[in-house]
């Protein structure tokens, strides 16, 4: 596939948690629910093994089994995109080839990186992406993000886009998103396909504004972010940010005091999920946190807190 063959992909792509069992094993058909209950939210299309998705706590075989099972599950109703991280460029072509094979229409990398300490030049992060779209030959979205410790300037990203086309998408979530989506939709052009933000949608108005496309958001809300997402690109700025100020609170409430912990919470308030469980050594979330994030949710009432009800 080349750039030009590819659809081209926006709006709202949430990424899926991983529900558990009391035990910690995997939550196969709550992850169905989990599935089902997105595309009932509206969504766009859906991230799976992201790290919202806890996937620095799974197993490679529980990797397998969830992209079998997603892809299977969702079986073309939206397009599905697979995280393939990994520091070995080796392992991310294998990952990558694999979602392929089973239907995944994009991919999203991280940089390779491993701790502070071992990180790719910027020689060494284009071939790792150009290896990894060589497998796959679908789109890349790079994932932008303070987590590992990678500085990915806006010359360096535009430069990759034009020399590894199918790398067109970029979630950008570091301090300053909408500053940064700006420069890199200026620098890069049309190699730029799909400037997207993300950090559960905690600036996504400012990022709406500077040319975001898409948001990537926790599965939390994403049906009370379609009336920000749809506003915006007809036009109507205003009617955009008034529903984006009502849904702040409970962004900033996720994002502040809760993390990934909040999706499973509100899913399993909403009997999404049977088991709101993280995996160790995360720890679970505090009772009053809890409580007050449930309180915020009922406010804004996601489709997620009643879907199962």
């Amino acid at each position: 596939m080349t750039r030009a063959d590819s659809p081209v992909y926006s709006g709202l792509f949430p990424v899926a948690p991983t529900p558990f069992t009391e035990n910690g094993d995997l939550d196969l058909e709550g992850q169905k629910r989990v599935l089902d209950c997105m595309i009932d939210q509206g969504v766009d299309g859906i991230c799976i093994l992201a790290n919202y998705s806890e996937q620095f706590l799974l197993s490679d075989k529980e990797r397998d089994t969830l992209v079998d099972l997603c892809l299977s599950h969702v079986a073309g109703r939206k397009p599905v995109m697979v995280t393939c991280s990994h520091f070995s460029t080796r392992i991310a072509e294998e990952r990558a080839r694999y979602a392929t094979e089973r239907g995944a229409s994009l991919l999203m990398l991280m940089p390779p990186y491993h701790g502070m300490g071992l990180r790719a030049d910027e020689a060494g992060m284009l071939q790792h992406f150009d290896r990894v779209a060589e497998a796959a030959k679908i789109p890349i979205m790079v994932q932008d993000a303070p987590l590992s410790g990678v500085t990915l300037t806006v010359p360096f990203l535009a430069r990759l886009a034009r020399a590894v086309p199918l790398v067109s998408y970029f979630k950008i979530e570091v301090p300053f998103a909408a500053a940064k989506l700006r420069s890199l939709i200026e620098a890069g052009g049309e190699s730029i396909i799909g400037p997207f933000d993300g950090e559960e949608a905690i600036t996504m108005m400012a990022d709406l504004d500077a040319g975001a496309t898409g948001t990537m958001s926790s599965a939390l809300l994403p049906d009370l972010l379609r009336d920000v997402i749809d506003n915006q690109k007809a036009r109507r700025r205003a009617d955009a940010a008034a529903a984006y100020a009502r849904v702040l609170p409970l962004i900033n409430f996720e994002n502040r005091q809760c993390g990934l912990r909040a999706a499973k919470s509100v899913m399993a308030e909403g009997k999404v999920i049977k088991c709101e469980a993280v995996r160790h050594p995360l720890e679970q979330i505090h009772p009053d946190t809890r409580a007050g994030l449930i309180e915020l949710a009922q406010e804004a009432n996601p489709l997620a807190l009643h879907w199962g009800r």
